[in-house]
């Protein structure tokens, strides 16, 4: 079975690997992408990006706001029907093209994205320390961008990635949720990267604790199961939060005995001689403090050697350990804390709530009556920059199209079918394709000038018929639209005749112009 045409898309902050990575793709055995999209995405590219000579690379310039923004600024800078994402630091296998290709071959069209599997090398001969285990975990994370592959229809019918997960952290369980729960599945492949793991400083155990506040994100967005549901472990906030709180304790106790100190101080020395001795402050600070410190102490011992136990225990890998060991529980619940904050009114992220649909004949492609051969297809001047247009803005695209040919016996589905893949193959892949198959004489309810077909297609995108525009180059497609709801938008051909073009909406001169018409439209500025 022949595998579909994909691109790959790697976000970069320049690091070294990326040659690396990109050597090994070009050198791959299998099937070549069709692009491959680097993101730029260093907040200051001072420098080049150390890049192979290849005709196949593109390199784009990303927002600088996290993998999230970058990964959508990557594929919709593509144009096939699969976007493969790699992480800048992994390493795939000789035959990773022609594994991904086997993978992504007949997939059920119900199938949004397929999963890589990551494989984490460890050093031989001594135990792996704390970064080392955080980094294998990659190996058994689902969904995890570093080596996965989607659908651009569920990425656009999703919305693409949630930009609101600024970290590597969650916008890759986000995004499976929510095409889970547009009725996608997602599956494992069998295809490979190794994931080395990056150097780090000692405290970078403590750096990651800004993920607690993506995680509160993920409960405000999902729901509290939300982690049963991604598969993801549970970690040990609620520990954290108790040996937080016990430190804030011990602090509220000493800041007690500390003012009843000072009080003491200030009183007249011969009303203090006089006075017997007291306890050195109030029973409640003290109560505080012991038991506080003795609760923070007995907390970060258990987590310092539930991490230096599976670990080398190497002198500098027990000093980080008991050092971190200490910060992160109230780094944690500080982030935690701020991503609540945050989270309070944030809403889901919603799906595309526009679109534009196209007839095919005489507007995306010369007309051929009743064609049935590939080889006929044509694309009129500027279909696919008017495509790409909408694409690069995240603007999902649709096909309405009568085809009378096959209810007249004049051409066969199959026929229509071939067709249609020959316009994906010069014009990229489209979200939805409706076509109706009927003679004028049946009467149906999709043929244009009826709405079916507007209505069909907006519904499988998930859209509003009012928020689609219809662009066409008869007045039947105007009339379409009208009957649905929709918007329509009129590219006069000189079978265009003059009362169609007085009573249109709207005219453009050609495709992108109409394109640009349809986004103002879209935009609320027409």
């Amino acid at each position: 079975m022949t595998a579909p045409a994909y691109s790959v898309v790697i976000p970069s902050v320049g690091r070294p690997s990326l040659r690396i990575l990109l050597d090994a793709l070009r050198a791959g055995a299998g099937p070549a992408p069709a692009v491959v999209v680097v993101v730029d995405d260093r907040r200051v590219p001072d420098r080049p990006l150390d890049l192979p000579v290849w005709d196949l690379l593109q390199v784009v310039p990303g927002p600088a706001r996290g993998p999230a923004a970058a990964r959508n600024v990557g594929w919709r800078a593509t144009a096939t029907p699969w976007v493969a994402f790699l992480d800048d630091d992994v390493r795939p296998g000789p035959d990773w093209p022609a594994g991904l290709a086997a993978d992504l071959a007949g997939l059920a069209p119900s199938v949004a994205g397929s999963q890589g599997r990551l494989r984490v090398p460890l050093p031989a001969g001594r135990r792996p320390t704390d970064w080392e285990r955080v980094t294998a975990g990659l190996a058994t994370a689902r969904w995890a961008t570093a080596d996965m592959a989607f659908r651009r229809t569920a990425l656009v019918r999703a919305g693409g990635f949630d930009e609101r997960f600024r970290r590597a952290y969650r916008e890759d369980a986000d995004l499976a949720l929510r095409l889970q729960a547009l009725g996608w599945s997602l599956v494992q492949g069998a295809r490979a990267v190794d994931h080395p793991v990056r150097p780090a400083s000692r405290w970078v155990s403590v750096r990651s604790q800004a993920g607690n506040a993506d995680d509160a994100l993920m409960r405000r967005l999902h729901g509290s199961d939300w982690r049963r549901r991604a598969g993801a472990p549970r970690g040990r906030l609620p520990r954290h939060a108790a040996t937080t709180l016990a430190a804030s304790t011990a602090l509220a106790g000493l800041a007690g005995l500390a003012a009843a100190r000072a009080g003491r101080r200030a009183a007249l020395p011969a009303r203090r001689a006089a006075r017997p001795a007291r306890p050195a402050g109030p029973a409640w600070a003290r109560r505080a403090a012991v038991g506080g410190g003795l609760a923070w102490l007995a907390g970060t011992v258990e987590f310092a050697v539930a991490r230096i136990a599976p670990g080398p225990r190497t002198p500098a890998e027990v000093v980080t350990m008991a050092a971190t060991s200490a910060a992160i529980p109230p780094a944690a619940v500080a982030h935690r804390v701020r991503g609540e904050l945050s989270a309070r009114r944030a809403g889901p992220l919603l799906p595309a709530a526009v679109a534009v649909l196209f007839d095919r004949d005489g507007t995306l492609v010369h007309d051929v009556p009743y064609n049935g051969d590939p080889v006929l297809v044509d694309p009129v001047p500027g279909a696919l920059a008017a495509l790409t247009r909408l694409r690069a803005v995240g603007v999902p695209v649709g096909v309405v199209t009568n085809q009378s040919g096959i209810g007249r016996g004049r051409l066969t589905r199959d026929q229509v079918e071939r067709v249609n893949a020959r316009v994906e193959e010069l014009l990229g892949p489209f979200d939805t394709w409706q076509l109706c198959p009927h003679a004028p004489a049946d009467g149906c309810g999709c043929r244009k000038p009826e709405p079916g077909l507007v209505l069909a297609a907006a519904s499988a995108l998930g859209v509003p018929a009012a928020r689609c525009v219809v662009i066409g180059d008869v007045g039947t497609d105007v009339a379409a639209a009208r009957a649905a709801g929709a918007r329509a938008v009129l590219v006069p051909t000189p079978v265009t005749r003059p009362d169609e073009v007085r009573s249109a909406p709207a005219v453009a001169a050609d495709l992108p112009s109409a394109v640009e018409l349809a986004l103002a439209i879209l935009g609320g500025r027409r």
